[in-house]
């Protein structure tokens, strides 16, 4: 080879086998024979091979397009007062900025498309995106585990929803951290001893682990947890709003503290709340998650856990992109950090909440 470096063609010829085979072998894609990956890997340490995109590109022909599929939850309240808030999904819309950032940095484009939360024939659909596709990022729960991990055997796949298979990879924020350190503050900084926990979707992996470590922090520092069906709203402000709607409905006092699961439910409560006269934080601290930009600019200022939302995005693309082109990165798991946001609405004075903040 004249000290050239080997490539995926002088594999194959080591190998015996096709371009295509050692492709997959190298890549995690496709189910090649137990003989054909020993071969392939034996020529790999033979040659000192070390892949790289150009060579991937070649073998595979990249069509340098990435699918980003979302899942469409039903409103609520379709006609009441945020009827168009489905048309800015804010969260979602800046993780998809941020993948869109670092695709268009790689010469990627996107196909973005959404499945119903209740479409049973989800993994179909997606399949049928995949074929256009050089890999897949998936928001939230639009796949369970066993679905994620048949997909990503077909091809590279990145879910969002902290989901841990053996084919696919995964991106999330620290949602046990952010809300541990949230009602810590609550109980022990603030001194309140009855919460709520205004959930998100049921099944949502972010809405289990956040209600799960509410539950344990609450029962460790000795608070009251008020629970039921009467909590059970959603990622929107229309369930925010209906979840305080029927508890001031019922005529139960409220807990000191409502701690939402994320920064759009707790919109709708501070909305409800505020029709209602229900002073914030004076009667009722509210509390939110992600920190999406108009949590910033709510009167009073929403205390909160601070995700890197745009990162979130761009890390799934860049880690995506790693299995398309080399396989199977390490880690495949991928924890991005979040931080307590302190404002008004918990109660902290705006000095306090300023000084224990970096500047909005």
């Amino acid at each position: 080879m004249n000290g050239a470096p080997p490539t995926i063609y002088d594999v194959a010829a080591i190998a015996g086998v096709s371009i295509a085979s050692v492709s997959r072998v190298l890549n995690g894609t496709g189910s090649p024979r137990a003989d054909t990956r020993d071969r392939v890997l034996r020529a790999v340490a033979e040659l000192g091979f070390v892949p790289d995109g150009a060579a991937r590109a070649l073998s595979v022909k990249l069509k340098e397009t990435v699918g980003v599929v979302y899942r469409r939850v039903p409103k609520a309240n379709p006609g009441g007062v945020f009827a168009e808030e489905d048309e800015n999904l804010q969260f979602a819309d800046i993780i998809n900025r941020g993948i869109e950032v670092a695709a268009q940095r790689s010469g990627f484009s996107l196909l973005i498309s959404s499945v119903a939360a209740e479409d049973a024939d989800a993994g179909r659909r997606m399949l049928g995106l995949a074929r256009k596709c050089d890999g897949l990022i998936v928001h939230d729960l639009v796949l369970d585990a066993g679905q994620l991990d048949r997909l990503g055997r077909h091809l590279p796949v990145v879910n969002l929803a902290g989901i841990t298979t053996p084919h696919t990879a995964s991106v999330r924020g620290d949602s046990e951290t952010g809300m541990r350190d949230l009602i810590r503050h609550l109980i022990r900084d603030h001194g309140y001893r009855t919460l709520g926990y205004l959930a998100g979707v049921a099944d949502s992996p972010d809405n289990v682990t956040r209600r799960a470590v509410v539950q344990a922090e609450a029962r460790a520092g000795g608070a009251e947890l008020a629970g039921g069906p009467g909590w059970q709203g959603s990622y929107y402000a229309d369930g925010g709003a209906q979840v305080i709607d029927g508890l001031l409905g019922s005529g139960r006092p409220l807990p000191r503290a409502i701690v939402c699961a994320n920064d759009l439910a707790a919109l709708g409560a501070l909305h409800r709340l505020a029709r209602r006269g229900v002073d914030v934080p004076g009667e009722v601290a509210v509390t939110g998650f992600d920190d999406i930009p108009v949590a910033r600019r709510l009167r009073p200022g929403l205390t909160t856990v601070r995700q890197p939302i745009k990162e979130l995005g761009a890390t799934a693309f860049e880690l995506l992109e790693s299995l398309v082109r080399h396989g199977p990165p390490e880690p495949r798991d991928v924890v991005l950090p979040t931080r307590l946001i302190r404002r008004e609405s918990c109660g902290c004075t705006v000095a306090a909440a300023r000084a224990s903040r970096p500047a909005d």
